[in-house]
C-alpha cells in the first residue's frame, strides 16, 4: 500500500436513487421480487395463475405472508450447505496461488493490493463439481434444485449481514468513505455504501463479492437445472445447452479478467453497502440462473434457425463487449503501448485520456450494448409462452440505462466543459446512431 494523504471525508449532499426513501423501497422490494420470480414461476405458468388469484385476495394474500410461511422459507440443511459453500470460497481465495496487483489509486493518494485468483479457483470449483458428477452421478446437484429457495433465503441472510457488518465497521477511525455514501442518514448510507474498501486485513470484502459468490452461485445453479432437466427428460434440450454456455461464458470471462473490474465504477467510486452485497450474493447469484430454472420447468424445443438468430446475437454482442472493455482497460493501463497507437484519443485539463476512436468512438457507452445484446441470447431459448425469462433483459435495459446516466452526472462533474467537448466528438451514448 502506498503513503496516504491526509483523510478527507466529505458529507455527501446530493442522493441517488431517490434518496433515502428509494433506499428503503429497495431494501425491502427487490428480496420479495428475487421470490416472486421464483414462486411465482411454475410448470402451469410464469407468473402461476394460482399466484396471481392469491396475490389479488386479500385473505389469501395475508396467509401468503404469515410467519408460518415466512419461516417455511428459511431450512436447516439449506443454510449448512451455503454457508459451507461461503467458507469454501474464502479458503480458495487464501489457498489458491494467485498474483498481487495494484488497484487505482485512490483520493487519499494510496494504491490497495489486490489478490488476483478468481478464474483459478473457478477452475477448482468446476472440477470438483465434475468430480462429484464423475463418481457420485448428477443427483447430487438435485439438492440445489429441491432446496433452491432455502438457499437463496440464506444468501439475503447472508447479503444483510454482510452488509451491516461494513456499515457499522465503517464508523472505526481512519476509514476512507465512499464521496456518495456519507450522507447521515443511516438507512440511505446502509444502502448505498459508506465505506470504499472495507477490509479484513488484506481481504478485500467488496472485491471478493464482487467477483466471487454470485458468479459462482449463478454456474452452479445452472448445471444443477441442467441435471434436474437431464433427470426428468433423460436428456438436455438445446436451448439449456445455449444457455448454459453463454451464461457460463460470461462468468469465465469476467473472473478470467479479473483485473479489468479494479477500473470499474463500483470498485473506484461506489462504496460498499446492501446494494453491492444483496446485488452480487443474491440477485446475481440467484436471479440471473432464472431462464436456466425456467428451462427445467419448461423446456423448450427449439428449430436450427432459431438457434442460428441466437448464436448471432450472443456472438455479436460478446464481440461489442469484450472489445470495447479490453480496449478501455488496456489503455489504462498503458496508453502508450505500441498496439493501440491507432487509437484516437482527447487529453483533459485533468491529465485523463479518453478515447474517441475504433469501439469508444462509437459510443460513450458501447460496452453496455453488447452486454444487453446478450441477454436477449441468454433469453430466447425460453421460447415467448412466458413473460418471466424476458425480466432479465427488461430489468437489464433499465440498469444499463441508469447506469449510464450516473456515469454521465460523474464525468461531468469531473471533466466540465472537457465532457460537453467530448460528447460533441462521442456524439451517441450507447446505441450508434440512435441513443
Amino acid at each position: 500500500m502506498t503513503s496516504k494523504k491526509p483523510l478527507h471525508n466529505p458529507k455527501t449532499t446530493e442522493y441517488e436513487f431517490l434518496g433515502p426513501i428509494g433506499a428503503f423501497l429497495m431494501i425491502t422490494v427487490l428480496p420479495s421480487l428475487v421470490y416472486l420470480l421464483h414462486l411465482g414461476c411454475q410448470p402451469e405458468g410464469c407468473p402461476s395463475p394460482a399466484l396471481v388469484k392469491q396475490l389479488l385476495n386479500p385473505q389469501q394474500l395475508a396467509q401468503f405472508f404469515s410467519t408460518e410461511n415466512i419461516l417455511s422459507l428459511f431450512d436447516l440443511q439449506s443454510f449448512i450447505a451455503y454457508v459451507g459453500y461461503l467458507s469454501y470460497l474464502v479458503l480458495a481465495w487464501y489457498l489458491v496461488p494467485g498474483r498481487w496487483v495494484e488497484g487505482t489509486q485512490l483520493r487519499d493518494g494510496s494504491k490497495l493490493k489486490y489478490k488476483e485468483n478468481g478464474f483459478r479457483s473457478m477452475m477448482l470449483t468446476f472440477s470438483i463439481i465434475g468430480c462429484i458428477i464423475l463418481f457420485k452421478g448428477y443427483e447430487p446437484l438435485l439438492f440445489i434444485y429441491d432446496h433452491f429457495i432455502g438457499l437463496m433465503t440464506c444468501s439475503i441472510i447472508v447479503s444483510f449481514s454482510v452488509a451491516i457488518y461494513v456499515y457499522l465497521a465503517s464508523f472505526q477511525e481512519g476509514k476512507l468513505l465512499a464521496l456518495g455514501g456519507n450522507s447521515g442518514n443511516i438507512i440511505y448510507d446502509f444502502m448505498i455504501g459508506r465505506e470504499l474498501n472495507p477490509r479484513i486485513g488484506s481481504f478485500d470484502i467488496k472485491y471478493f463479492v464482487e467477483l466471487r459468490p454470485g458468479i459462482t452461485e449463478w454456474t452452479i445453479i445452472n448445471i444443477a437445472m441442467a441435471a434436474k432437466q437431464y433427470h426428468d427428460l433423460g436428456y438436455i434440450t438445446i436451448g439449456m445447452i445455449l444457455v448454459i454456455i453463454f451464461q457460463g461464458w460470461y462468468c469465465i470471462d469476467s473472473v478470467y479478467n479479473e483485473p479489468a473490474v479494479l477500473t470499474t465504477m463500483d470498485i473506484t467510486t461506489d462504496g460498499f453497502g446492501w446494494m453491492l452485497s444483496f446485488g452480487n450474493i443474491t440477485w446475481l447469484g440467484f436471479l440471473y440462473p432464472l431462464q436456466a430454472r425456467y428451462l427445467a420447468l419448461k423446456p423448450n424445443h427449439l428449430s436450427w434457425l432459431e438457434i442460428a438468430i441466437i448464436v448471432s446475437l450472443q456472438t455479436i454482442g460478446y464481440t461489442i463487449f469484450r472489445g470495447a472493455n479490453n480496449e478501455k482497460n488496456a489503455f489504462r493501463n498503458n496508453p502508450d503501448d505500441p498496439k493501440l497507437k491507432d487509437l484516437k484519443y482527447m487529453t483533459t485539463e485533468s491529465g485523463s485520456k479518453l478515447i474517441i476512436s475504433s469501439w469508444w468512438g462509437k459510443a460513450r457507452h458501447i460496452n453496455y450494448l453488447g452486454d444487453w445484446i446478450m441477454s436477449w441470447a441468454w433469453c430466447l431459448p425460453c421460447g415467448f409462452n412466458d413473460i418471466f425469462p424476458y425480466f432479465y433483459v427488461i430489468y437489464f435495459a433499465v440498469l444499463l440505462i441508469h447506469r449510464e446516466l450516473r456515469d454521465e452526472e460523474k464525468c461531468k462533474k469531473k471533466y466540465k466543459k472537457d465532457w460537453d467537448r467530448y460528447c460533441e466528438i462521442v456524439k451517441y451514448k450507447i446505441i450508434p446512431g440512435k441513443y
